[in-house]
């Protein structure tokens, strides 16, 4: 079976022993340029991007392989990608559309119960292409929101099932990884739109499509991501107990979920009020981050700036421990990038809730005015939860000006500071 490029350009790394900054050094210095890193040689083994003729050149001499093996992968890859866009539906939004009174359906639809094809081959190319789908939809969910993505991000994990069914072995396992990611992205989603109970089913498919990979971190990924949706509902002793059972063979985890789990482990420890497990547990994530050097589960942990950080910030708030909080936000929220505005409108409002905490609440209606305007275009729920929370902590002022001038950021938004 012909190898896609990403697959050969794995094989050699490995072969070799390297990680993939080693990879960009060498075809850094076989170029004679600084123009790659760890990020681009991971997205050509992810087949995100196909390398250029030039590149594949200079990626030959670095493995000392014919560039011939390169350019022969490298249009199998082409072919696969082109293959799996015309096996793409067509969007039906009555088909897409989810109904949160029929979850029972949902998840037997994605799981089994819907007319299968006749079995026929799956091209295991197929493979990285749903991969670069989904790095697409991580990068638009930061500047849309979820309501935009829903019924795209469904509508693949449909396919998956079922090509999943139909495909054989080894291919199978690796569409069920695959799987797993847009699974949990469609929980994900789900939570940040508001709709808890309809993100249930997708994280019960997760966990079906986890086990059909046989890939313990998968199956790690799948417990972790079920805990945050516990963190959600502020129950700190089940957020605890998914997390341990993903860390029960930690050390054959991958540094990227390692970090995963020990962050959301940290979040559990802060709703039943552990400091110092919540910091013994994020130091031990930030000495692990280092070692990570591709997101291969989607977890953000390289795409969030100071992510681990982000996490201790996020407990202290949680502990009540406004002024720790506050040192952290002020240090975190500047240097984000703009595509992440709606994590940040949510750190802000965070922030916001840290501010009125400290008997700042000018500051914190600053910070809930820029929150307010993100949720406004994005219509994350995340963020509007966040809002209600500043809400809550701006009470002492909501007789005064600055209470009324916090009620008129909120009130397009339908949350206005409460009354009583």
């Amino acid at each position: 079976m012909a190898e896609t490029l990403g697959d050969v350009l794995v094989r050699l790394r490995r072969k070799r022993g390297w990680t993939q900054q080693q990879v960009a050094d060498a075809y850094c210095n076989a170029t004679g340029s600084v123009t790659k890193d760890a990020r681009e040689v991971g997205r050509w083994e992810r087949g995100t991007r196909i390398p250029v003729p030039f590149a594949r050149c200079h990626l030959a001499a670095v493995f000392g392989v014919p560039v011939g093996l390169l350019d022969r992968a490298a249009a199998h890859s082409r072919s696969a990608r082109d293959q799996a866009q015309e096996a793409l539906p067509q969007r039906d939004s009555d088909a897409l559309t989810l109904n949160p009174a029929d979850m029972g359906a949902i998840h037997t639809a994605l799981t089994g119960g819907l007319v299968r094809k006749p079995p026929r081959h799956v091209d295991p190319a197929l493979i990285p292409y749903f991969q670069a789908q989904l790095l697409g939809h991580y990068e638009a969910d930061m500047m849309l929101g979820p309501l935009s993505l829903l019924d795209t991000v469904e509508a693949q994990c449909r396919l998956i099932g079922n090509l999943i069914d139909q495909a054989d072995g080894s291919t199978r396992r690796l569409l069920a990884e695959v799987g797993v990611s847009y699974a949990t992205f469609a929980a994900w989603l789900h939570l940040d739109a508001g709709h808890p109970a309809t993100a249930l089913p997708w994280h019960d498919v997760a966990q079906e499509m986890a086990h059909r990979s046989h890939n313990h971190e998968a199956v790690a990924c799948a417990l972790v991501d079920r805990a945050m949706a516990r963190t959600d509902q502020g129950s700190g002793a089940a957020v605890i107990d998914l997390c341990d059972a993903a860390l029960m063979d930690d050390a054959h985890l991958s540094a990227e979920v390692l970090v995963f789990a020990l962050q959301q482990k940290a979040h559990g420890a802060s709703l039943i009020g552990s400091r110092k497990e919540v910091d013994e547990l994020l130091d031990r994530a930030s000495r692990a981050i280092g070692q990570v050097d591709a997101e291969i589960w989607g977890t953000a942990c390289l795409r969030t700036p100071n992510y681990v950080e982000v996490q201790r910030a996020t407990c202290y708030g949680r502990l009540g421990l406004a002024a720790e909080a506050n040192e952290l936000w002020e240090q975190i929220i500047p240097i984000a990038p703009s595509k992440s505005r709606r994590d940040t409108a949510v750190w802000s409002a965070r922030q916001a809730v840290a501010s009125a905490a400290l008997r700042d609440p000018e500051r914190a209606v600053d910070l809930a005015r820029h929150a307010a305007k993100v949720a406004l275009e994005t219509g994350s729920a995340r963020t509007i939860r966040e809002l209600s929370s500043v809400a809550t902590a701006m009470r002492p002022w909501q007789a005064e000006r600055i209470g009324q001038d916090l009620a008129e950021v909120l009130a397009p938004i339908g949350r206005g500071a409460p009354h009583g």
